[in-house]
């Protein structure tokens, strides 16, 4: 079983690459071969190969080969579980606002 925590680290860091935002977005739409990802994108494939690496590592992508074509899949979880973690950040925020705009605060003489 993996660790929460070093799961989200790790979806965290796949996430600060524009690359894998992109990849991540699109497969959002739809699944998608390697081809079809890897078009859009201007380096060469190796390149391209390591970043959905990275995503398959920390369980945001999964791949599947059917003859020659490896298409690629979202996978939930591990997105539900960031944007949980960032939906409880967004209220102790909220929460911390509030609390200072209830604060009854001197004006200067």
């Amino acid at each position: 079983m993996v660790d929460i925590t070093q799961q989200m680290n790790a979806c965290f860091a796949a996430l600060a690459d524009p690359t894998r935002r992109a990849v991540v977005e699109a497969l959002a739409r739809a699944p998608a071969s390697v081809s079809d990802l890897h078009a859009p994108h201007n380096m060469a494939l190796p390149t391209f190969m390591r970043h959905l690496s990275v995503l398959e590592k920390c369980g945001l992508v999964r791949s599947e080969k059917v003859g020659r074509v490896r298409t690629c899949f979202i996978e939930a979880d591990p997105l539900l579980q960031v944007q949980g973690w960032m939906e409880w950040q967004r209220i102790v925020v909220e929460k911390q606002i509030e609390s200072r705009d209830q604060i009854p605060f001197a004006l200067d003489p």
